[in-house]
């Protein structure tokens, strides 16, 4: 007997596809993780300039607003086809960059140039993650199946921050670049294995073709008219806007400035979050079974703003990487209930241009980030982290009140495990 068949919480890997893509995501993940390191570092120590990092974290998701639009490309072309596309994608980006870097010619325009192109298309990964997902997997894996999705992640911003910290310090930028360039080749071979997705195809009596904004007018409707989809929606612009950028773009400025460490120490702070985050994704692996989703999406926020509040006003590195990893956890719990609540409350026709939706909210994100460089120059980090978490704080827990019968009741469809 397999061990996917005596374990139930690895369930998904008896579908071939599943055993595709999730080393297809674990490698891309990993190249994700190591080059934002990478780049982030790179890009504060040429300039010196906290803006500036907070402009190259904010590029990476220029192409927020695209995303509902690969959601629509998936759902009428199928998610196969526009997955292969974007991993391709990936790796003709990352040879430009390894070539600049191994000629000694890379500027740090460059690096804005290449990360702005990459941002068009890197944010709508996860979309065609979760909609292959709901695709191939039956509806009761979707929380095991979106956990263990989610490991790839979380094992990557582990694992690629400590090496890409590394990769930098013993080879330097090029050669560490030729690794995320393998990575990349990787993700996207594997890619070709998963199942190729049907279009979507009309049923009898309505017609077969409809504009791309056709598409997506109904796509925002439903959700919209849907009360626990929209609660999800709310809160992903909030923590987008006023949580992520504290344990994301803004980490290389804590450590360099703050606790005046180098990168093997913003390595430490990075694996910490993600170390956190993958103990709550493993969790939920084992357990998904007893988890009601939306009741945690709304609880794990609220504790992992909570936690990096605490993490804002540590002094010291190693009290700083102990409540990124309780905030890494918290976080996960949060985000992969929040996915798993979305396929499950979304018709099979809708799943695509949902996440699509979802992913929209990320938009927020370069928001916080720009808005953030000039909040700590005028009154520094722990004053512009101690207001954002605060709002974030009130405004979940008004999320939670204003949708209680839809998110937090144990009896609402979005909390049947």
């Amino acid at each position: 007997m397999s061990a996917a068949t005596r374990v139930p919480a690895l369930a998904p890997f008896r579908v071939r596809s599943f055993r595709f893509q999730w080393p297809s995501d674990l490698a891309a993940s990993w190249a994700f993780e190591m080059e934002t390191l990478i780049l982030g570092w790179y890009i504060l120590t040429e300039t010196g300039s906290v803006f500036l990092l907070t402009v190259f974290a904010s590029l990476q998701y220029v192409g927020t607003l695209l995303s509902p639009l690969i959601g629509v490309a998936g759902h009428r072309h199928g998610n196969k086809r526009v997955f292969c596309a974007m991993r391709g994608f990936y790796l003709l980006l990352a040879l430009l960059l390894t070539t600049l870097a191994l000629t000694e010619t890379l500027q740090p325009l460059h690096v804005f140039v290449i990360t702005a192109l990459m941002g068009l298309v890197r944010p709508s990964d996860l979309v065609i993650r979760h909609s292959l997902i709901g695709e191939t997997l039956q509806v009761g894996q979707f929380v095991g199946a979106a956990s263990i999705s989610r490991t790839t992640q979380d094992s990557a911003r582990v694992m690629g921050a400590l090496s890409g910290a590394g990769l930098v310090a013993t080879l330097g930028v090029g050669m560490a670049y030729v690794v995320v360039t393998a990575f990349y080749m990787a993700s996207l071979l594997l890619t070709l294995g998963v199942s190729a997705s049907r279009p979507h195809q009309a049923s009898a009596g309505m017609p077969v073709r409809t504009s791309v904004l056709h598409d997506l007018r109904e796509g925002l409707a439903y959700v919209w008219q849907t009360p626990p989809l929209l609660a999800a929606i709310w809160l992903a612009l909030l923590v987008n806007l006023t949580a992520f950028p504290l344990v994301n773009g803004l980490l290389p400025y804590v450590a360099k400035k703050i606790y005046l460490t180098d990168q093997t120490g913003l390595g430490y702070m990075v694996a910490g979050f993600a170390g956190g985050a993958l103990i709550g994704s493993l969790f939920l692996t084992r357990f998904a079974h007893l988890v009601r989703p939306a009741r945690m999406m709304v609880g794990g926020c609220v504790v992992w703003y909570a936690m990096t509040l605490l993490f804002s006003q540590m002094q010291s590195l190693g009290a700083g990487i102990v409540m990124l990893l309780l905030a890494g956890l918290a976080q996960s719990l949060g985000m992969v209930s929040m996915a798993a609540m979305l396929l499950r409350s979304s018709e099979e026709r809708f799943r695509s241009r949902v996440m699509g939706i979802r992913m929209l909210a990320i938009y927020t994100l370069p928001l916080g980030l720009l808005a953030s460089g000039p909040l700590i120059e005028h009154f520094g980090f722990r004053a512009m982290a101690t207001a954002y978490c605060l709002v974030g704080l009130v405004l979940t827990l008004w999320i939670g009140i204003r949708w209680h019968r839809h998110v937090w009741h144990s009896a609402a469809p979005a909390n049947r495990m």
